[in-house]
């Protein structure tokens, strides 16, 4: 068959003209076509991202990656409302050894005492702690401390904190914190049932909301300095809340967001840290002493080169000691008063047991020492038991400078595999699984103090473990201290990064909780509340409602 040139143009015309209809017509339903497309979009993603984790071949060296649904977001959803229970199921499937994915990032967990030991006693030029932790704390503490400077640098500054936290200090503390917190019960819109001498009628407080006040107050009045201490009023708590909000997870996920929390928590930092550099100033130039307080301490440190520790860093230190150790406290003063009002006759033991220790036997005690609170096995073991099932912290992670090799002992035991994890990628221990793990412990999820004075039991042979009583010291350049990497008990997490304030937090805590028990009875008018895991620090949920009453003395 064959056309002329007028046919052809012909029926390329009526081709043209059909065509051109066609488009004009589907044109004309474009905006829907256009959002059903990007309605699809996400519905693509997450079929291809399930068909890549079926189909794609695996390298058997890496560890097993937790299937999730969602591409780049990951298993954030199940980790993020309930860390425990997402950790456990995933136990329960992959083994001791696995990794998830958060918002990109490949994340592996060793869970158990050797996982943690893998992740804590690990060499920090493999693993990373500030690597993992400076984008989130150094906008909130400040430059050139903590986590913004190398790892032989910020072992120099623990060892500057420590000087401030000598036993000396520590005896003077316990006054003031009695002090502060009795000061407290006086004039606190919270307890107007107390200061009104009531004893048969019962009053109420936010359990969260008291502590956090009162641990201010006390670390104030004590690590803090005279000055801090004078000056909290409404313009430092707001400075406080303002540099609070940049303490979020999602300051750890999203550092450079534009958001107005980023900014108010930048402005907030400037702010107090010129008020401690101020307060520097002016000590040195009056030539003030302050003894028993950490700013002090700090003033007469210089590093192992002989360079004098800065103002700046000093004031930075302070704020990194306000606000780290605020919310640790706090949180374990809250969880503590709950169970204690669930629980009223424990309340009564500590009662009891302080009359024995140093009360007069009519309702009246001499002063609290230092002494006494190392007298007091019933208040140490509630605070013990407490930190087991709800540690401040559930989660600590490294970031993978270089290639790791997990050994197989981690893995499942049906498998004794040995994996890699590549640089690159970040580690993750969670000691909060071996604390209630059901395989270490009785009655795992049940608060249960009298558990720490049995000999022979599971929280003796941790406790033991965690303080290496029997073992060798390790000095990571901040003095001697307990390793505690095997234990399944890290209250304070363990190796070159536990707490140093350890010693510290039992002493505020402990006195604190005495303090309250000889004034108050407590009841809990509700159901215990549940753990709220969408902050930094875990706290309890909303209701956590504590009732009182001024106690009735024998």
């Amino acid at each position: 068959m064959s056309l002329n040139t007028s046919e052809y143009f012909s029926l390329t015309s009526d081709s043209w003209t059909g065509f051109i209809a066609d488009a004009q017509s589907r044109l004309s339903g474009s905006p829907r076509l256009l959002i059903l497309a990007l309605c699809n979009i996400p519905l693509i993603a997450v079929a291809l991202n399930v068909l890549w984790q079926l189909i794609a071949p695996r390298d058997p060296s890496l560890p097993p990656v937790v299937f999730h649904w969602l591409p780049f977001i990951g298993s954030a959803p199940s980790y993020g409302n309930d860390p425990l229970k997402f950790f456990f199921e995933c136990r329960e499937k992959y083994g001791e050894v696995f990794t998830f994915i958060l918002f990109g990032r490949k994340v592996t967990v060793t869970l158990g005492p050797k996982g943690n030991n893998f992740v804590l006693g690990g060499k920090s030029l493999s693993l990373s702690a500030e690597d993992a932790y400076t984008h989130l704390t150094t906008p909130v503490f400040g430059k050139d401390v903590v986590y913004d400077v190398p790892n032989e640098v910020f072992m120099e500054q623990k060892k500057f904190v420590k000087v401030g936290l000598s036993t000396e200090n520590l005896r003077a503390y316990v006054g003031m914190i009695d002090q502060e917190v009795q000061e407290f019960l006086r004039r606190d819109a919270s307890f107007q049932v107390f200061q009104k001498n009531a004893t048969e009628e019962w009053g109420s407080f936010d359990v969260l909301k008291v502590l956090s006040e009162i641990t201010i107050l006390t670390a104030s009045r004590t690590l803090q300095g005279k000055e801090i201490r004078d000056s909290l009023d409404k313009h430092f708590a707001d400075l406080f809340s303002d540099l609070d909000g940049g303490f979020t997870p999602i300051n750890f996920l999203f550092p450079n967001l534009p958001l107005e929390s980023y900014r108010k928590r930048d402005v907030a930092h400037a702010k107090m840290s010129q008020f401690y550099q101020d307060i520097l100033r002016k000590r040195k130039e009056t030539g003030s002493e302050y003894e028993h307080d950490m700013m002090a301490a700090l003033m007469n440190q210089a590093y192992r080169n002989g360079r004098p520790l800065p103002d700046h860093e000093i004031a930075h230190i302070m704020i990194a000691l306000l606000m780290a150790g605020q919310h640790t406290s706090s949180a374990t003063g809250s969880w503590t008063l709950l169970h204690l009002a669930e629980k009223p006759e424990v309340a009564d033991a500590i009662y009891r047991e302080q009359v024995e220790h140093f009360g007069s036997g009519d309702g009246h005690f001499r002063t609290m020492t230092y002494e006494d609170i190392k007298k007091l096995p019933v208040l140490d073991s509630i605070i013990r038991e407490t930190l087991r099932l709800h540690p401040p912290i559930h989660s600590i992670m490294r970031k993978v400078r270089e290639e790791v090799i997990v050994p197989p002992t981690l893995s499942a035991p049906s498998e004794n595999r040995t994996f890699v994890v590549p640089k690159g990628y970040y580690v993750l221990a969670c000691p909060a699984v071996a604390q209630v793990d059901p395989r270490i412990w009785r009655n795992a999820d049940t608060w249960d103090p009298t558990r720490w004075s049995d000999p022979e039991g599971a929280a003796a042979k941790a406790f033991t473990e965690y303080n290496d009583e029997h073992g060798e010291k390790v000095d990571f350049g901040f003095g001697l201290v307990s390793k505690g990497t095997d234990s399944p008990y890290q209250p304070f997490g363990a190796g070159r990064h536990r707490c140093i304030g350890e010693q510290f937090a039992y002493l505020q805590l402990g006195t604190l909780i005495a303090t309250l028990i000889r004034s108050l009875e407590f009841r809990l008018p509700g159901p215990f509340p549940a753990h709220n895991y969408h902050t930094m620090i875990t706290l309890p949920k909303d209701p956590r409602i504590v009732q009182y009453r001024r106690r009735h003395h024998d």
